[in-house]
This record gives C-alpha cells, sequence and structure tokens, in this order.
C-alpha cells in the first residue's frame, strides 16, 4: 500500500481484511503487516498486506521497505490533486529502485465523488498511460474487495 497520508491506504487494508470502517483518522506509524487468502485466477494467494505509513514532505518512504515486493497498490485521494501528483512521483521512485512490480492505481473516496479534483480527463490520461484504475470507497466497502483481487491476478500472471 503505497501513497500520500490520509488517502486511506490503512482505511482499504482494514476493509479488506477485517470488513470494518473507523470514522476515525489514525497515522500508520512505520508499516503494519496484515495478511489475507484469497482465490484469484483459480488459485490460493496469500496476501501478506504492508500499510506503509504515507508520504508527506517531512517524511519520505524509505525504499527498503519495497524489497521483494510483488506488486503494489497505489493509492490516491480523489478530493486531493497534489495526492495523484505525489504518487505519481513515488511511483517513479519505486520503478527506478525495485524495477517493474504490478501495480493498480487506487482513487479511493468515491463516495465523495461531488467533491473529487482528479477529472474524468486526468483519468482517461493515467489510463491510456498504462494504469488499471479502480474507484474505490473504504467506507462503503465499494471495489475494495474487487481492487486487491486484480491485483492478486496481476501478479498470478507475471
Amino acid at each position: 500500500m503505497l501513497g500520500s497520508f490520509s488517502v486511506g491506504k490503512s482505511s482499504l487494508v482494514r476493509r479488506f481484511v477485517e470488513s470494518i470502517f473507523d470514522e476515525k483518522y489514525h497515522t500508520t506509524i512505520g508499516v503494519k503487516v496484515d495478511k489475507k487468502v484469497v482465490q484469484a485466477s483459480g488459485e490460493e494467494v496469500t496476501l501478506v498486506l504492508w500499510d506503509i505509513h504515507g508520504e508527506d514532505i517531512y517524511q519520505k518512504m524509505r525504499m527498503n521497505y519495497l524489497r521483494g515486493m510483488s506488486g503494489y497498490l497505489l493509492v490516491i485521494d480523489g478530493t486531493r490533486r497534489q495526492t495523484l501528483i505525489d504518487a505519481l512521483s513515488l511511483n517513479e521512485r519505486v520503478v527506478k529502485e525495485i524495477g517493474p512490480v504490478p501495480a493498480v492505481l487506487v482513487l479511493n473516496k468515491s463516495d465523495l465523488i461531488d467533491q473529487w479534483e482528479i477529472d474524468d480527463a486526468q483519468q482517461a490520461k493515467l489510463a491510456k498511460d498504462g494504469w488499471k484504475i479502480v474507484k474505490t470507497s473504504a467506507r462503503s466497502g465499494e471495489a475494495v474487495e474487487d481492487v486487491f483481487l486484480q491485483l492478486a491476478k496481476a501478479i498470478l500472471a507475471t
């Protein structure tokens, strides 16, 4: 789980693993690791989910957290355009340091779509650039299971 602070990475993991959403914001310090077994492409896959602290101007992600990863979800808060800019910059660093691995771009907070700062044209450009994009809501649960399954299938396909 990669992205800026407060984009919903922890909330997505908690919704996926425990089927829970908490309105309170809890800052991730360092890394929180969860695990869930899913069925993807006819196979049982154990996803070990590293919920890594969000990036901001004071704290950059340590690339050594990512060594050996099989894939990642790049999470963006649809209500904050800057989180898209920051995520794409983070992605460049990841690819440079780790190399290409399966990734899915997660546009989170679809329950607040009327407040989004990321418009259809930007989303179309991202898709044209090759991103698999999934709109999710940790609050409502919309597409949360789907985005993790898409990542599992992409990992199996490599």
